[in-house]
């Protein structure tokens, strides 16, 4: 079979941050389903990504080592990783190189096809920008050249939603067409029971659960979900789940304690599945001032939890208003909190976790794989011709 067939075994090199964010996640996810299919998927980065799991058929992981080289002041991580990909590529004889993240993915991965073709392999490069490598570093002009360069110089570029894709094209020079492809959830991984021995300690009185997952960075605005909880428990009795960490929480825990919540609120740290507290939640603050998609947001209504959230970035692609949630003004707490009372009353909550189950099953990996293959065979096609 020709390596340009979209139905040979591919073999691809994913880049991504392993961390807890949305693009490590999808990218993660994106890889364990490819090698579900049959195709050979090598994970490159500097350290296991948090939901690859301990071991699926087809699917290797390959650290990237920094060198601690006292002339360097700073560790060349792009330098490195650009050296291991063409490693990789050529030990294992990759087909394609799937980059999330424009620096220093993209940046690396186009170094490392140049290197690459040097000795006759032609690798295509696909990247897929997820969010701040557009709308934050792009607002700094030091970055905006390798940026820039990194977009165009790749084979294909996707990004996650339509309003990351006009960001995109406002803040940088693109010459290179841009496709989005929506992040996405899966299925199978809300077929578990809800622990509700931990929701029964949370909530004994069985009252409902709201629940915010975030980094806890200035961005999210976790203030801001404290200050909505505060207004919805001065009317009804509920709980907030604080999921993740981050600068923003010793603040948050401050803002509690003024509001006097305390007792209703539980800080729960980082934990590898969002999904396992969105199973035990009734309703999902996001506030953030900004968002390229959301995943967040998705991955709660794929566990029937309807969503509040700030009217910006990919958020309307994802949560629809009086239908699977309410979007608001940044900064508007007021009217998020008279809209999880509206979502939160007997009659209404039913209804509304029908309708975010339905929205999320428009977004998961079943319609969105086929997407990413038919990119690759497309970008192989191009290569060899």
């Amino acid at each position: 079979m020709s390596k340009s067939s979209a139905t040979s075994v591919l073999r691809i090199g994913i880049v991504c941050y392993p961390t807890f964010g949305g693009s490590g996640v999808v990218a993660t996810e994106l890889g364990k389903a490819l090698a579900s299919q049959g195709h050979e998927v090598h994970f490159i980065t500097y350290n296991q990504p948090v939901r690859l799991g301990s071991f699926q058929p087809g699917v290797y992981y390959h650290e990237v080592e920094v060198s601690k080289y006292p002339l360097f002041e700073y560790p060349p991580y792009e330098l490195v990783l650009t050296s291991k990909m063409v490693e990789v590529v050529q030990t294992h004889e990759l087909n394609l190189l799937h980059v999330h993240y424009a620096i220093p993915h993209a940046s690396a991965a186009v170094n490392a096809k140049r290197i690459l073709a040097e000795s006759g392999r032609n690798v295509p490069v696909i990247t897929t920008l997820h969010g701040t490598d557009i709308t934050l570093l792009g607002k700094d002009a030091s970055f905006k050249p390798v940026i820039t360069h990194a977009i165009n110089t790749s084979d294909v570029v996707t990004t996650v939603s339509q309003s990351l894709k006009n960001d995109t094209e406002r803040l940088f020079e693109v010459s290179k067409d841009i496709e989005v492809v929506h992040n996405f959830v899966s299925p199978r991984h809300y077929e578990r029971r809800a622990d509700l021995e931990f929701r029964s300690k949370l909530s004994p009185q069985g009252k409902p659960v709201l629940c915010h997952i975030s980094n806890f960075r200035p961005v999210k605005r976790v203030t801001d979900v404290i200050e909505i909880f505060a207004r919805i428990r001065a009317r009804m009795e509920v709980a907030l789940l604080m999921v993740g960490d981050g600068p923003e929480r010793p603040h948050a825990e401050a803002r509690c304690r003024e509001l006097d919540v305390v007792d209703d609120v539980l800080f729960l740290g980082k934990v590898k599945n969002p999904i396992e507290p969105l199973l035990i939640s009734d309703l999902l603050l996001l506030p953030s001032e900004t968002e390229s998609f959301g995943l967040v947001a998705l991955e709660a209504m794929a566990a029937s939890v309807p969503v509040i959230s700030s009217n910006v970035g990919g958020l309307p692609e994802v949560n629809v208003h009086a239908e699977t949630g309410f979007l608001r003004d940044v900064g508007d707490v007021d009217a998020m909190a008279n809209d999880a009372m509206a979502i939160l009353s007997p009659n209404a909550l039913a209804d509304f976790k029908t309708r975010a189950k339905a929205r999320a099953a428009e977004f998961t990996i079943e319609s969105v794989l086929p997407r990413y293959l038919e990119i690759y065979d497309r970008a192989l096609q191009q290569v060899d011709s």
